[in-house]
């Protein structure tokens, strides 16, 4: 997953390109704009070349509706309306799993830092781009967004608008799902004991992922188990089975409990393994002598963690654990980015929010938990993703007969570019683990971290 060198953005190789045509106008409103040129090669719709030579992948635009809406809209969220919608394509990829590896090559990252570094641009640049624009047939009415955008009303995070943003990114379809995950149906980062191969499957990590979740929790026969966020079952029926536990498992998504109830019966744990269709908020049968909170934290919205931490705390019995599994940020993202301009927030994950790890602790903390241990998984999510884009990739006729074309170039783009963040540093994922004090401000956990902790080497 390492990235190549860092090149100059401005310094790559370029071939003569005939300013007349459509890809050689593109290339000089860049550099009159900005003072940059192409990081990669393009290929714009009338045939015409511009840019670097030397690049193995190429950018090419298949219609002038690609810089109309960059024109309205010149930031992330253009371009990724214009990838979704097939006007911007790319070709030269050793295999079409490799998306990520194009989004973290420096040569773009540089030249998109470069050119938000330079994004004031004067009067007189301004009508340089309108000519240019002009000229190219790139203006006109704002082109409608792909009907796979998310469009949500009602109060952020309240129980309805929530309910619509779960439904908008997991109700897509079970069998979607069970393509791009495999037959675990875990839908969060693998636990990777070995390098992956023909012997080493994403299945392997995700069966990993849950002895490591309940072995942290240290979960023995007869307790009580929540999972908070339980998608398909997978980690409920793993603790009910190999652990002997009662487990209940809480989703906002129809589509995922009715397949997980499914799952459930199939394998003879009816009795030991309840799926609700619930608010985390609703839950009102506490104590539990455990909770899991997996990859659910990232649609709270920061603004509700401490409800989010309070109620956790009211539902776990004085000594109980809490493993808390969530994505952080790293890097925070460029200064004027808002989140209702970035694909993913219109794409994948409605209203989701990102904090930084030592947010996350500073919440639990003030809610009345004790944080035990913090374990940071990015590089675990950077081959889990890719995982996913390969499996995508090898069945995409399905996935597009499943979803919609438009839906699964959007799919495409999520799975490559958070890859691409885990494995760049920009985004990370970590799991806590958390108790609820004994009276008198006892644990309950043994001394040494290695005494309670599983020994998955």
């Amino acid at each position: 997953m390492l990235a190549p060198e860092r090149p100059d953005p401005v310094a790559e190789p370029c071939h003569p390109s005939d300013p007349s045509t459509a890809a050689g106008r593109i290339a000089h409103l860049v550099r009159q704009a900005w003072g940059l040129t192409l990081p990669v090669r393009l290929r714009a719709w009338d045939g015409s070349e511009a840019g670097p030579v030397d690049v193995p992948y190429k950018l090419v635009l298949t219609s002038p509706q690609a810089l109309r809406r960059l024109v309205w809209q010149p930031n992330e969220l253009g371009a990724a309306r214009a990838y979704v919608a097939g006007e911007i394509q790319l070709e030269g990829l050793e295999r079409d799993a490799d998306l990520d590896r194009v989004l973290a090559d420096p040569r773009l990252t540089d030249f998109a830092d470069a050119a938000r570094r330079t994004s004031r641009l004067t009067l007189t640049d301004r009508l340089r781009l309108i000519t240019g624009a002009l000229q190219l047939h790139a203006l006109g009415r704002p082109p409608r967004p792909p009907e796979e955008e998310a469009r949500l009303s009602g109060t952020p995070h309240s129980k309805r608008r929530d309910a619509a943003a779960i439904a908008h990114h997991y109700d897509v379809g079970n069998a979607f799902y069970r393509l791009l995950l495999g037959p675990s149906m875990v839908y969060s980062c693998g636990y990777w004991r070995s390098t992956p191969d023909g012997n080493y499957t994403v299945t392997d990590a995700q069966r990993d992922k849950l002895a490591l979740i309940c072995g942290k929790l240290g979960l023995r026969p007869g307790q009580r188990l929540l999972d908070v966020g339980c998608g398909w079952g997978s980690l409920v029926m793993h603790a009910a089975e190999h652990h002997d536990v009662h487990a209940v498992g809480i989703t906002m998504s129809r589509e995922q409990a009715e397949l997980a109830r499914a799952r459930v019966a199939e394998a003879g744990l009816a009795g030991k393994v309840e799926i609700r269709v619930q608010d985390y908020r609703d839950a009102d049968d506490g104590p539990y002598d455990a909770i899991a909170s997996v990859g659910m934290a990232e649609h709270l919205g920061a603004v509700n963690y401490p409800t989010y931490v309070a109620q956790l705390r009211r539902l776990l019995r004085p000594g109980g654990r809490l493993l808390h599994h969530q994505i952080t940020t790293i890097r925070r993202p460029p200064r004027g980015v808002r989140r209702r301009h970035q694909f993913i927030d219109r794409y994948i994950f409605p209203d989701g929010e990102l904090i930084g790890i030592g947010n996350v602790l500073t919440q639990l903390e003030n809610g009345g938990l004790e944080v035990r241990d913090v374990e940071s998984l990015r590089e675990h999510y950077a081959l889990t993703l890719r995982a996913w884009s390969a499996n995508l990739a090898a069945d995409w006729d399905t996935a597009v007969e499943l979803t919609s074309p438009a839906r699964a170039r959007a799919w495409q783009l999520y799975l490559a570019g958070s890859a691409a963040s885990f494995a760049t540093g920009r985004i990370g994922v970590h799991q806590v683990v958390a108790i609820a004090p004994l009276p008198g401000g006892g644990s309950g956990l043994p001394g040494r971290r290695a005494q309670w902790l599983p020994d998955l080497r």
